[in-house]
This record gives C-alpha cells, structure tokens and sequence, in this order.
C-alpha cells in the first residue's frame, strides 16, 4: 500500500480527513461523515510502519518513538496537495490522521466571513479568538483572516503553529511562519521572543496553557494584534475558559486585562447544507463597553444577554445565525436544532 495513492484518494474525495488504523480499512471523512475507502485493504503493522516512516526524517523517526506522538505537515508533489499530519501509537500499533489543507488560500468571501470581522482586522492592537469543536474550519478561518491583513496592510506578521498548514506568500505584508519543535520550543517561548522581532500582527495556532494564554494577552495589550484559537464551544465558555485556567488569586487581574485587551470572540461549527457540502455557521461577542464590563465584573453568564441586544453592532448568537440560515433554506430544522441551545425557537416556522 503506498501513502500517495492513498492521499490521491483523499484529495480526489473532497475529504477533510484521511483515517489510518492497523486491523481496519483506510477511512475518509467526507462532509463531516467517515466512511471506508472499500477499494484498499485491510492495514497491517508492516503497511503502517513502510508508509510513516517513508514520511518522515530520521530526526523526526527518532523524536516520534521517543515522545509516541508528532505533529507535522507533509508536500504530496505529485498531486499538489498538502497534509497537516498527526501521528500517534495505539494498542503499540503506529496510527495516523491526515488533514487535507487546500493549497489554493481560502479568502473571507469564499467563507462566508461576517462583515464585521473586516472591521476588526484593521484594529492595531487587541485580542481576536477563534474558537469551536475540532475540525469546525478554525484553521482555515485563522489563515483567511491572516491573508486578508497580508493583501491589504503594510505588517510584520509572525504565525506560530504546530505544523505550519497553510503556506503564505508575502503580499504588502512581511510574514514569518515558525513551526514547533522545528523553528521554537514551545507556544510560549515563541511569543515571547516576538516581541523583539518587531511584530504587527501575531497569530498562534493554538492556545494550550496557562503561559501562552497569559503571555498572548500580554501582547496585545503591548500594542499588538494578536490572533488565535481555543477549542470551546461558545463565546462565553472562551470568556470562562480563559479566565478558569488561571489560579484563583490571578482571575481578578486577567478580567481586568481580558476586559481591555479582547476584540472579540468568533466562536463557529460546520453543517451540512441542503445543497451538499458545508457551511460555517458562527457566533460573534464584540467587546463593547457592556461587554467589557460583564468581564470585569464576573457576570459572564449575562453575557448571552448582550448579544442578543446587540444585533445593531454585529454581534450575532449561535442560535440567531442557525435560524438565519434555516430561513433562508440553506440547512434543515434538523441539522439546525442538533447544534441549537435553544432548539425550540425553530418549533414556530414551517419550512423544512
């Protein structure tokens, strides 16, 4: 079984993910479903082990049987495609799981950004979150955001990530991409040193723990922009999260540096559309002063409450934007109400 031929296959699916686990045929996720790709075979241990190991350097082999797990991105040349990878063992079997990153960079149009987010990213400093459930297009969403700022601003922009996925060229914009493990140590290492690589915008792949959340926060109260993701299912558990993964006698002064600092949350899922394919459907928290306010003063429950009021100021909720598009018949009641906190507010229409 040669890998290519199997990322081959992927590509040629549409698929988001390619699934690899010993005793099991390869899987595709496919518009958010997994299903087997019947033509291989079964994978055996030998299979595994000739198709990782072609993949990676001896440095990478070494460090992947050390830690029993890595993260990188592999260049398929011969079909133009790209992989974020993960690697990992299970019952002392080598597994894998390959994300296909679209070479061609995703605009704002394409995805349907909200308007609103346009305005954000021409602010000079402050906190922009992307958050929501694995593979919800976070990534995607983050790299739109980034190339936007590329096309239309004159910045230094330093990407943090693990692995680098989406390649940028340097449009008015200078951008750094640094790459865990290869090009820094840790998340929070890399911002660190940022700030003496006179930065403009910082993006972080991903924020893991109580350093890095502290140290991004710092930043963008230095005068930065400061962009990234978290994997929370609301702008409001972001809000509780961030503040939660500090100890107890800290929380005070982050709500107080949250309150200032933060731009806003963009919290989304992918669904199925009725057409095919899927759709990004988000929930945008601005930090107006009624916001900020809330942060400051632990009320973050009343949170919900603001955006809901707030329509005019381009705040929308996850369950406004279900119903928006459900209306327009995009999605169906059933897809809508799955993800809905409040899945009776579609009892009252007849649509679909």
């Amino acid at each position: 079984m040669i890998i290519k031929e199997l990322f081959a296959i992927t590509a040629q699916k549409k698929a988001s993910d390619l699934h690899l686990v010993v005793g099991s045929l390869p899987f595709l996720r496919v518009n958010g479903e997994l299903e087997e790709i019947k033509e291989q075979k079964v994978l055996t241990k030998k299979d595994m082990e000739q198709m990782v190991y072609g993949l990676l350097t001896e440095e990478q082999k070494n460090r992947f049987l050390k830690h029993k797990e890595l993260d990188i991105s592999v260049d398929d040349n011969d079909n133009g495609t790209r992989f974020r990878i993960n690697l990992h063992f299970e019952k002392s079997n080598i597994g894998m799981v390959a994300r296909l990153i679209n070479n061609k960079m995703p605009t704002m149009e394409e995805i349907d950004m909200p308007k609103i987010v346009y305005d954000l990213l021409k602010l000079k400093q402050g906190f922009i979150l992307i958050t929501g459930p694995t593979g919800c297009g976070k990534s995607t969403s983050l790299a739109a955001m980034v190339d936007f700022v590329n096309k239309n601003q004159k910045c230094n922009i330093i990407t943090l990530e693990d692995p680098i996925e989406y390649i940028f060229k340097p449009k008015q914009s200078i951008i750094i991409q640094r790459q865990l493990g290869t090009d820094m140590i840790s998340f929070a290492e890399g911002l660190k040193h940022a700030l003496r690589q006179d930065p403009n915008v910082i993006m972080v792949g991903e924020m893991r723990d109580l350093e890095t959340i502290a140290t991004a926060i710092t930043l963008a109260e230095t005068g930065h922009l400061v962009l990234a993701t978290l994997h929370t299912y609301s702008a409001a558990q972001t809000i509780d999260r961030i503040i939660d993964i500090f100890p107890p006698h800290q929380q005070t002064q982050i709500r107080m540096q949250l309150s200032m600092t933060l731009a806003a949350v963009i919290s989304q899922r992918l669904v199925l559309k009725i057409k095919g394919g899927r759709i990004a459907v988000r929930e945008i928290l601005l930090n107006t002063p009624a916001t900020s306010n809330l942060i400051r003063e632990n009320k973050i429950a009343q949170i919900k409450t603001v955006m809901e009021t707030s329509a005019k100021e381009g705040m929308i909720s996850l369950d406004r934007n279900f119903e928006k598009l459900y209306k327009a018949k995009i999605i169906t009641k059933k897809v809508a109400q799955a993800q809905m906190e409040n899945p009776e507010i579609l009892d009252k229409f007849r649509i679909l």
